[in-house]
């Protein structure tokens, strides 16, 4: 198998900071296949879930909704989100996600540079 193909199934599972209802898999990482300046996360949150506000100084996100429906709020601006949007966060802007749907929500969350729960890389108000 290639060191640059990732399975979900392979990847632990982990519960991260300021998120409720939630499990990420870090599919493309410094630790998995040596990225520098990205990182790519599979997230998984239950019905009622979701992230807290919160932002990501010098760091910009995009979130792709894959199953679910969810809502966001950023800047003033409150918007739905259903399967094949996308949405993206500013550096440093709070933002809040919270799923909507009876059902769980999978979504790709891309991190640029890299995330790696790294404390210093969130600020919360």
């Amino acid at each position: 198998m290639s060191r640059y193909l990732i399975r979900e199934q392979d990847i632990e599972g982990y519960s991260p900071a300021n998120h409720h209802g939630t499990v990420n898999k870090r599919l493309i990482s410094q630790a998995n296949v040596g990225a520098r300046h990205m990182e790519v996360v599979l997230g998984t949150l239950e019905k009622g879930g979701g992230a807290l506000p919160h932002a990501h100084p010098g760091m910009e996100q995009a979130c792709y909704l894959l199953a679910g429906t969810a809502e966001v709020e950023m800047e003033g601006e409150c918007f739905s989100m259903q399967p094949g949007d996308t949405c993206f966060f500013p550096e440093d802007v709070m933002h809040i996600f919270r799923v909507t749907s009876e059902t769980p929500v999978r979504l790709l969350v891309i991190y640029s540079p890299p995330y790696g729960e790294n404390p210093a890389r969130v600020r919360r108000p």
